[in-house]
């Protein structure tokens, strides 16, 4: 039995899979099995997957017909037997020590049900980072995840894989934010979530992917926002306000950079929500402000470096 279960769901994947896989298995820390759900893809993705699974006996594959990814790593942490589950997204990229580290802190009896690390977002070239993400010095709040989700992404968690099959796994209605209705539903339920100073996570950002699909992140907050509410842990009504406009402000800023004319309308309804939610980071909220209508005069560079 290996002591970390890696999950990574893949959908049409081919472009960027093989360096994704490679990523994984250059860890330092070895003692890893690798499950890959194949979610009904329709390229070249099953034949990269077979040729890989032949090189390496910890590669699994699971193949599936399309389900989404809630389904798809639900499936892939149902097959996993390590004490602890990692997921990967098929087009991130681990630093070679990401396991170590992850190994060390979950050594110990304070060891948390939940970590991550922080996050370096890159476009093509993981060697050119566009920004990295911030790291708070506790334990996430529900507040926290609701305002600004630092973890990010899927691809920086590991779970005890006993909390996991506790939790009920991902609500598989959701295709969008559906991380976020989990670790709220975590934390609302007394799971500890605690960040690693080290980055150690490469974030690849594109404008095609689901991230950029605002209306489906909207949709998925309001189900994490319910959740939060129906498990008691949402008993403030303003701070979940100052919450919602701190999550409009980040969508503002991610329309900025990929170029969406929505930027000026979101950042808006976010000032209308909350002003204190808004500029809860002052430099933060008035940078916003100013590039969601001076977006179409701003450089895409510089809209990547300050807006990621």
């Amino acid at each position: 039995m290996p002591l970390f279960s890696v999950v990574m769901p893949c959908f049409n994947a081919a472009a960027h899979i093989e360096e994704t896989i490679a990523s994984v298995l250059a860890q330092s820390f070895p003692d890893f099995e690798l499950i890959v759900v194949d979610d009904g893809s329709t390229d070249a993705t099953s034949m990269i997957l077979d040729t890989w699974a032949e090189r390496d006996r910890r590669i699994r594959v699971i193949r599936s017909e399309n389900v989404g990814p809630s389904r798809a790593r639900n499936r892939g942490a149902t097959a996993a037997t390590g004490r602890l589950i990692a997921f990967i997204d098929s087009d991130d990229l681990w630093a070679p020590g990401r396991l170590a580290v992850f190994r060390r802190h979950f050594i110990g009896a304070d060891a948390p049900d939940l970590l991550y690390s922080r996050v370096a977002f890159f476009r093509t070239d993981s060697g050119t980072v566009d920004a990295r993400s911030n790291l708070s010095e506790r334990d996430l709040t529900v507040l926290d995840l609701l305002t600004e989700n630092e973890i990010c992404t899927m691809s920086n968690v590991v779970v005890r894989a006993e909390t996991f099959r506790n939790s009920g796994g991902f609500d598989p209605s959701l295709v969008q934010a559906e991380d976020l209705e989990w670790l709220v539903r975590l934390a609302a339920t007394g799971a500890r979530l605690r960040g690693i100073g080290d980055c150690l996570l490469f974030y690849r950002s594109s404008p095609e992917g689901l991230s950029s699909n605002f209306d489906a992140m909207r949709a998925g907050w309001w189900r994490a926002r319910a959740t939060a509410f129906a498990l008691g842990a949402a008993k403030d009504p303003r701070a979940v306000r100052r919450a919602e406009a701190a999550h409009l402000r980040s969508l503002a800023r991610r329309a900025v950079r990929l170029g969406d004319r929505r930027a000026p309308v979101l950042a808006l309804i976010a000032l209308t929500k909350s002003p204190c939610g808004f500029f809860r980071s002052p430099v933060r909220g008035t940078a916003t402000l100013a590039a969601a209508f001076a977006a179409p005069l701003m450089p895409a560079r510089l809209k990547r470096k300050f807006f990621s």
